[in-house]
């Protein structure tokens, strides 16, 4: 599939080059909301920011003073209430949106590379956890218990995993499985292991229903569903990303793994999971590079499900590969000579957001050029000038050549604009719910030493203004005029200090260049009029 010719790129809708990156601090993963209006990133001090997609500005800072260490990965709840960021010294930490406040941390025994909530649930409660070297397990956030679930078909034949709750494995496993992710409703697990297994896995019984065996039989790497759910994405070992097609219904798909277990009850054993499993997946597409046999680093779907694309996972190259579903490379994306960390595709627009080993994040948009015929259907563009003899009635009001036709819409009629008509691509939203899009700005605080000035000045003229001398007032006005005048917070009166307490200071609007002249001459003037005096401070 790799080896087919790159087809024309004005065929398909998706990225070709950077339109700008985001700075803060070091940023090691992102994740979008559902809208995708907002983008959460796990940063390498421990903390977390949320960038306003629209406008390209920081919307809020989850700082985090218990966690000094990397974040590893990072996922928004279904509505966007919930942030869960996992971390290098263990921890998972459930965070509000809104508030900006932890709702819980839970620490496990190994560093968790991958955490995702439940998508099932608008405020979920338990995650599905990766560490590094122990089996998936599913983590209950409230009581910080932990459900380990299965890797292997067990030998007992029954899809029972044996009884490992609270506790991690202790390495009996002949391997370790290296990646899992809900379905689309989190009915299901799909763990991926070290022999190129995919495990189908009911986990309220921590029983593995079905099991599919992927071509080559290597360590599966990665593994993610598309937005729909109707397909799943594996990168293994060998070089090779594998589209499979979901064959059970998007809803009730355990209901439907429960039936087909019924219906055979004369098999036993591992036939019968491997029956069951090609029930469910089927492999529809392989995509991989057969000349330069690159791993490939993050990859993942569209928003649509149209578009695959995998990052490079060579060193000192910052390379985006984009494959059509039908298995075509349509393009190739060059960055930085920097190596990539992560990739996200915005779920409703051609943009493809990646993070460098600098822990800057590059949005990748499509290069758009201005055709002004698409404003005016009869407009021309003309490559040189030419002369133009214009009608006589061209420019009239109503020319009789170009009557418009009176409209047939009664103005009498009430305009409805207050419902809202549903989207396609959000088939599944519950329109109880109350959908987080955006966060209000909340402005960075100024910092501690502009602050300590800023009180202290005026705390003098408070001092002076309750002596007794004659130059009070006068000295108020000065001390004033040169607080304004040299504190890096032009325009600060003495109200905005006594209005925030002297915690936190109001911006405003700094003095033009002729209003700070006028204060500059009057300080001059004042200096000039006043003598000694023993009751100035």
């Amino acid at each position: 599939m790799m080896n087919a010719p790159i087809i024309d790129p004005l065929q398909g809708d998706f990225p070709e080059v950077i339109e700008e990156f985001l700075e803060h601090g070091v940023m090691k993963c992102i994740a979008f909301n559902r809208r995708g209006t907002l983008l959460a990133a796990g940063c390498a001090d421990g903390n977390c920011v949320i960038w306003d997609f629209e406008t390209r500005g920081i919307a809020k800072e989850l700082r985090d003073d218990d966690c000094l260490a990397a974040i590893t990965s990072i996922c928004w709840s279904k509505y966007g209430h919930r942030i869960l960021a996992s971390a290098a010294d263990k921890s998972l930490t459930l965070w509000d949106v809104v508030k900006g406040e932890k709702i819980g941390r839970t620490t496990l025994q190994q560093t968790p590379l991958q955490a995702r909530l439940h998508p099932g649930s608008s405020t979920p409660l338990i995650c599905l956890v990766c560490p590094v070297s122990s089996a998936p397990m599913i983590v209950d956030l409230r009581s910080g218990s932990t459900t380990v679930l299965p890797v292997s078909l067990p030998d007992t034949g029954n899809g029972l995993a044996p009884p490992s709750r609270n506790k991690f494995s202790d390495g009996s496993a002949p391997f370790t499985p290296t990646a899992a992710c809900f379905n689309k409703y989190g009915d299901l697990v799909y763990v991926g292991n070290s022999k190129g297994e995919i495990l189908i896995i009911d986990h309220s019984k921590i029983q593995v229903c079905g099991v599919v065996q992927v071509p080559g039989a290597s360590v599966i790497k990665n593994m993610v569903f598309s937005r729909s759910g109707q397909y799943l994405l594996t990168n293994s070992n060998d070089r090779t990303i594998r589209i499979y097609e979901n064959l059970l219904p998007l809803k009730d798909g355990l209901k439907a793994l429960d039936e087909s277990n019924s219906g055979l009850d004369e098999l036993d054993g591992v036939e019968k999971v491997k029956t069951i499993g090609s029930t469910c997946l089927s492999l529809f597409r392989e995509f991989q590079d057969s000349i330069t046999r690159v791993h490939w680093k993050a990859p993942c779907f569209s928003g649509d499900g149209e578009w695959v694309i995998g990052g490079s996972a060579s060193k000192g190259e910052h390379k985006i590969y984009i494959w059509d579903r039908a298995g075509h490379l349509v393009k190739i994306l060059e960055g930085p000579k920097e190596a990539l960390m992560d990739l996200a595709w915005h779920p409703v627009h051609p943009i493809v957001v990646s993070v460098s080993l600098a822990g800057l994040v590059y949005i990748w948009a499509k290069d758009y050029t201005e055709n002004w015929s698409a404003f005016a259907p009869d407009f021309k563009e003309l490559e040189e000038n030419e002369e133009y003899i214009e009608r006589e009635d061209e420019f009239d009001l109503m020319p009789d050549t170009e009557k418009v036709k009176e409209s047939d819409v009664n103005e009498d009629d009430e305009v409805d604009i207050m419902t809202v008509e549903k989207d396609s691509a959000f088939s599944d939203s519950d329109v109880s719910e109350e959908e987080i899009c955006f966060l209000p700005a909340d402005p960075t605080p100024d910092a501690p030493e502009q602050q300590d000035k800023c009180v202290g000045s005026t705390s003098k003229l408070a001092d002076s203004a309750q002596s007794g001398s004659p130059l009070s007032d006068e000295a108020g006005q000065n001390g004033h005029a040169v607080n304004q005048s040299s504190s890096p917070l032009e325009g600060m009166d003495n109200s905005a200090a006594e209005d925030t307490g002297g915690t936190r200071l109001k911006r405003r609007r700094r003095p033009s260049d002729k209003v700070m002249e006028l204060q500059v001459e009057k300080v001059k003037k004042s200096s000039q009029r006043m003598k000694p005096s023993d009751d100035l401070p």
